[in-house]
């Protein structure tokens, strides 16, 4: 891709609102964007929402601080504290490895009917740090199988009374930005786990059980193999989305310094209002609303507040129709 970093945002923000909703999370893609654009102007909020807001905060603080504080328990405690700030399992120790046994099941089960019960606090303290001495383990793994492992391992231990999902989802991204698999954070694998969730948890489940390594690795090579298609994809399609436009906009005025501007934003954004226009291109919001008719006028841009006067707000619907894919909520 010519300039990956006008897209990783969203990518990410897509990552997160998948994983968000593998635990049942009813938040979508443009509900995420929808919140940015409307947070300046009401008091909209919805604690899925949040949770998603939270996952891409912790997703950009972990990558940036790599670096500074490697891959280790103590990020982890950091990241899964940010993860629950403010919403759903806020009261169960945010950040803190738990110091009870905890299990998982159907709702309202307990210990002696669950599903699976995790380790003891004491063996659960043993395994992460045995986890934290594998993630830097030199061998002759290949790497995504290694990730694989890494993964199964930490759902299995379960060290947190809550959040162990999208933790262990983001441990992902994380060790391999870390190995310099991934330049960027684009593989979106809970797309493939939401799509086949039920198997996800089965194939986990036969691990524990059967010691079915090979079944449970199978299936995540298989994902990676399927995102790492529909990213490769969907990429292309975003290239020839920002040529079509760029081309469109340089023959309707090539001495327009604006149009180029906002359409890179639009990509990293594709939710924006007037005064997101203003702020970002600093121009006068009489500039910022006759780009707006220009780019409706294109249908680069749609109304999506057509009954309001004030605190309007526009989507960029190709980019989002190319984005959300697997995102939609389910009826």
């Amino acid at each position: 891709m010519p300039n990956p970093e006008l897209f990783v945002a969203m990518y990410v923000k897509k990552e997160a609102v998948l994983s968000a909703q593998i635990e049942g999370t009813q938040a979508s893609l443009i509900d995420l964007l929808n919140r940015r654009a409307e947070a300046e102007h009401s008091d909209y909020s919805r604690d899925g929402v949040k949770e998603v807001v939270n996952y891409v905060n912790a997703m950009y603080w972990g990558l940036n601080n790599l670096d500074r504080l490697p891959l280790s328990l103590r990020l982890i405690r950091n990241i899964h504290k940010m993860l629950l700030q403010n919403v759903r399992g806020s009261s169960k120790n945010p950040g803190e490895f738990r110091r009870s046994q905890n299990w998982i099941g159907p709702m309202g089960c307990t210990l002696a009917t669950a599903t699976f019960v995790p380790p003891t606090v004491e063996d659960m303290k043993d395994a992460m740090s045995d986890l934290e001495h594998y993630l830097y383990e030199e061998d002759n793994m290949p790497p995504l199988i290694k990730i694989a492992l890494i993964h199964a391992q930490f759902e299995t231990i379960h060290p947190f009374l809550d959040g162990n999902g999208r933790m262990g989802r983001l441990l992902i991204t994380f060790w391999l930005c870390q190995q310099k698999i991934l330049s960027q954070p684009l593989l979106y694998l809970s797309y493939y786990f939401k799509q086949n969730r039920a198997e996800y948890y089965e194939k986990l489940m036969a691990v524990r059980e059967k010691g079915d390594w090979e079944g449970w690795i199978m299936f995540f090579l298989k994902g990676i193999a399927m995102v790492a298609d529909e990213a490769t994809d969907a990429a292309k399609q975003i290239i020839s989305l920002q040529r079509k436009y760029s081309d469109l906009l340089y023959k309707k005025d090539r001495s327009n310094g604006n149009y180029q501007p906002l359409l890179n934003m639009l990509f990293e954004n594709p939710v924006v209002t007037r005064k997101d226009i203003t702020n970002k291109l600093k121009i006068s919001s009489p500039t910022a609303g006759a780009l707006l008719d220009t780019f409706h006028e294109f249908n680069i841009l749609k109304d999506l507040t057509p009954d309001k006067q004030r605190y309007k707000s526009y989507v960029f619907e190709e980019y989002m129709n190319i984005l959300q894919k697997g995102t939609e909520l389910s009826a």
